[in-house]
């Protein structure tokens, strides 16, 4: 289902008066103002079209119906969350899930609800019914040359249906490891995965990039053959400009420095782009910001500034996605908190006053840098992204609406109360 325009219009027309309130509010201090609507405008996040359906554990899944049977109805749920939010225009596709039939009817319906094809995503952490080889023991990394072919011709598939569907990226997760002590020669397994992926750059078009993704257990727990962001950068440098790492939030042991990795990888041109999520233990896939939003920010404010550092765009210089699991929540809902903690985050670092900053730290004022930091992470800059959805033509108050209008009810009505979403 879609939102009639009309139907927004009227809920913000109810909203503008008090958000003209707080916008004026908050407005007054904010320095080239345009400037940040415009790029609040343009920075998008992408939806995966696994996080359209409720999630699970090994322990047990509780669908809340009415999700999406198929990749049509993917597309049409995330172009309800664009219509909402005018902050996600892209959908990223995961094969074998979303295997497009007919590409260019797709791509027609994708484009008239104003969405692209962001990076897509390959499979061989799962073994399909259809498939010669298991995957139980590796698929990169595996012993096995037989294994490690069909894996390779698996990625270099995906990568043909990206190209039908205008997509410039291949995003890679591995769930190769060991469980035990002995069960593999690390070093060997990093060359075989290494030569493996040699073969998938080399089907890359020239205009396509790989990005390379790591983490450090799960689910195997001895060890992960692309366990950190040092092993990702030493594949990508290897394998060249086309190779990047891209950087899951939850992908990370506890207390890991993100910002400081993210950081060194946009300095050596080497940040793909990002997988967004919060965790409280390890690879949690929690909500975006509803655990620690102020680590995210720090993360925003290095982005922002090395960005500028590097003249690049902040909305297409690197990827930006979600990649989430909804266990007990609508779907729909927790990807509109996802990418609204999202936006948020970079707005507060937009505020950051770099200048003043980079002197703070010149003169070792550690006080003055922190309160430089927590000046604009403590300015609420919520009247500012629903003044730039407004703009658009976005709900101002976007998951009011979806609420107001009882759309999982109204999907649930379409789709069935036990229709369960593919892929998952």
């Amino acid at each position: 289902m879609q939102l009639e325009k009309s139907i927004i219009e009227e809920a913000n027309h109810k909203q503008q008066a008090a958000h003209q309130r707080q916008f004026d509010f908050v407005a007054a201090d904010i320095k080239e103002l345009g400037t940040i609507l415009k790029k609040l405008s343009d920075f998008q996040v992408a939806i995966p079209s696994w996080a359209l359906g409720t999630g699970g554990t090994r322990f047990g899944r509780f669908s809340g119906g009415g999700e999406p049977r198929c990749l049509e109805e993917k597309i049409e749920d995330v172009g309800l969350i664009h219509a909402l939010n005018k902050s996600s225009n892209s959908i990223s596709l995961h094969i074998p899930w979303d295997i497009p039939d007919n590409a260019a009817s797709i791509k027609a319906l994708a484009a008239q609800l104003g969405l692209h094809f962001d990076a897509v995503n390959s499979n061989t952490f799962q073994d399909q019914p259809s498939q010669q080889h298991s995957y139980k023991y590796g698929s990169l990394h595996h012993v096995d040359k037989a294994v490690r072919k069909q894996a390779i011709e698996h990625n270099i598939e995906v990568i043909n249906y990206g190209v039908e569907l205008n997509s410039k990226a291949l995003s890679l997760w591995l769930s190769d490891g060991s469980n035990f002590p002995g069960q593999l020669n690390m070093r060997g397994a990093f060359e075989r995965t290494l030569e493996s992926l040699q073969e998938i750059y080399e089907a890359l078009p020239t205009d396509w990039k790989i990005w390379i993704e790591y983490k450090p257990y799960e689910p195997n727990f001895y060890s992960t053959t692309i366990g950190d962001w040092g092993q990702s950068y030493l594949l990508a440098s290897k394998l060249g400009n086309k190779a990047q790492t891209l950087v899951d939030l939850g992908h990370h042991l506890q207390g890991a420095n993100i910002e400081q990795i993210v950081s060194l990888l946009l300095m050596e041109g080497k940040l793909a782009g990002f997988h967004f999520n919060d965790s409280k233990y390890g690879d949690d896939d929690l909500t975006v910001g509803s655990i620690n939003p102020y680590q995210l920010f720090l993360i925003f404010n290095e982005l922002v500034e090395g960005m500028d550092a590097r003249g690049m765009n902040h909305a297409t210089g690197i990827g930006w996605m979600i990649d989430a699991s909804h266990n007990i929540k609508d779907p729909v809902e927790d990807l509109l908190q996802s990418v609204e903690a999202i936006k948020i985050a970079y707005t507060q670092a937009l505020l950051v006053d770099q200048q003043a900053l980079k002197q703070a730290q010149q003169q070792n004022d550690v006080v003055l840098a922190q309160e430089i930091l927590q000046h604009a992470y403590r300015t609420d800059v919520r009247p500012l992204l629903a003044e730039s959805r407004l703009r658009a033509g976005g709900a101002l108050q976007p998951l009011e609406v979806y609420r107001q209008q009882a759309v999982r009810k109204q999907l649930i009505s379409e789709r069935g109360a036990l229709a369960v979403s593919t892929g998952l």
